[in-house]
């Protein structure tokens, strides 16, 4: 069966990539539509989810679908020993199109190959994230006006983060990017996605602070430090303070500088930011709902 999934966010081109932005426009001037009628969706996390999953249930809904899943794999039969294998293609059956969160790397393209029917990768371990990925896209495309020439600022955990992992691989599609790393030894970007840019020569930085170079951000990208990565809980305490946000910090930034957050946050935004019109986060969730409507419409060919 040919049918296209989004696993990673080199899976989409950036031609797709800007056929994504266009269809989320679309879809936040037309939010209500019946596209889905009659299709069913499954929602499968392994691993708890609040936005991701509930702007993926909330797009569904928006587009006419019906959802089955789970939201804990602790109400389904992986608590009784069953394999990825088997879940999945027991749902493949039921479903036509699976989204899926997994805690381990790797899961989403193993579960693609079983499946019969398109996979969104919601998250694997701390692989990947598309779909967060072309949210971040269309939220700098409707702050900055464009994605080519943009200096984004990636702050705090840049080893575990997929989000910035699959940010990264799609920022460097477009013109003349420039990444500013600002991150501990211990949450560094990991040296294969440096490599990557210096093959596509690609100028990035890496920093241990930013207070002396915010004013140069045109996207400041904060990120919590994951406590579910790591091993050793000495460790992240060490790391989980390194860096916070506050409000008088932005004193002197570009006015059209914006502050992304895949969210949740802990500390590493204080909420004297959240008043500040260059907070754009939690509009970045919302964007999330539309964006997605557009991924499922595209697997689906619907629009």
């Amino acid at each position: 069966m040919n049918k296209k999934n989004l696993i990673s966010i080199t899976d989409f081109s950036k031609e797709e990539y800007l056929k994504i932005m266009e269809l989320s426009r679309y879809f936040e001037e037309n939010p209500n539509q019946s596209l889905l009628k009659g299709k069913v969706i499954a929602t499968l996390f392994f691993e708890p989810s609040t936005r991701t999953r509930l702007s993926f249930e909330t797009a569904i809904s928006r587009l006419g679908g019906k959802i089955i899943g789970f939201s804990d794999s602790n109400s389904s039969s992986v608590s009784k020993g069953e394999t990825l294998h088997d879940t999945i293609k027991m749902v493949s059956n039921y479903a036509d199109l699976i989204i899926m969160r997994h805690p381990l790397e790797g899961s989403a393209r193993y579960a693609a190959e079983v499946s019969d029917v398109p996979v969104i990768n919601a998250g694997d371990g701390a692989n990947q994230h598309p779909s967060q990925t072309l949210l971040d896209l269309y939220s700098i495309m409707k702050t900055q006006g464009k994605l080519d020439n943009i200096n984004l600022f990636l702050v705090g955990d840049l080893k575990y983060g997929r989000t910035v992992h699959s940010l990264l691989m799609a920022m460097s599609q477009f013109e003349n990017p420039i990444f500013n790393f600002v991150a501990p030894p211990e949450l560094a970007m990991p040296d294969e996605y440096k490599l990557f840019l210096r093959q596509k020569g690609i100028r990035y930085f890496e920093h241990l602070e930013f207070n002396d170079i915010i004013n140069q951000a045109d996207i400041i990208y904060m990120t919590r430090v994951q406590k579910e990565r790591f091993i050793d809980p000495v460790e992240y305490e060490k790391v989980k303070n390194v860096y916070i946000l506050k409000n008088e910090m932005l004193a002197q930034t570009k006015p059209n500088m914006r502050i992304l957050h895949p969210l949740p946050r802990i500390n590493e935004i204080h909420t004297n930011v959240d008043s500040n019109p260059k907070a754009y986060y939690f509009t970045q969730a919302l964007n999330g709902v539309y964006t997605r409507m557009a991924i499922i419409s595209h697997l689906l060919n619907l629009k």
